[in-house]
């Protein structure tokens, strides 16, 4: 996959880079296929970027894509559609804050599937006969012997 990126040039304290196509495996100054541009960090009061737009359209169309950091640059300089390019940052922040600021890529959400509506059971009514109905007497319960006789699985041999 071809790459629109940035290599470093320049001298220590006065960075300035180069953009170029290169291969996304190939090091950062290593072989490039084609040089698009300059870009001087260090010019005061503004910094200098110089791009042959038209050649970048041309690699973009054949599938490279910028880096972020070049995307950026892109944009500053005028070039269309850019955003597309540059990585979303600080997502979280953004939500923390309660801001609809969040990108609108929004990945693709399932039909919603209709959930079954839980139904209330029936409560339970008394038969209208019991409901008239006098309360049974109580019968007593059968004398319980004081001193029972303890069952032969209860008692056990040592």
């Amino acid at each position: 996959m071809l790459k629109i990126r940035l290599t470093p040039t320049g001298k220590k304290k006065q960075p300035s880079y180069r953009i170029v196509v290169a291969e996304h495996t190939a090091a950062v100054q290593g072989k490039f296929l084609e040089l698009l541009g300059h870009y001087n960090k260090s010019m005061f009061p503004k910094a200098q970027l110089e791009v042959n737009k038209e050649r970048i359209t041309y690699w973009i169309s054949k599938g490279a894509k910028p880096s972020d950091t070049v995307a950026v640059l892109l944009r500053s300089a005028g070039m269309e559609n850019m955003d597309q390019y540059i990585a979303p940052r600080n997502l979280k922040r953004k939500r923390k804050k309660g801001g609809n600021k969040a990108p609108a890529v929004v990945a693709p959400q399932a039909a919603p599937v209709a959930a079954p509506v839980p139904t209330p059971a029936p409560e339970a009514k008394p038969a209208p006969e019991e409901a008239n109905a006098e309360p049974a007497p109580v019968e007593s319960a059968a004398p319980v012997p004081e001193e029972a006789e303890p069952e032969a699985s209860e008692v056990s041999s040592s």
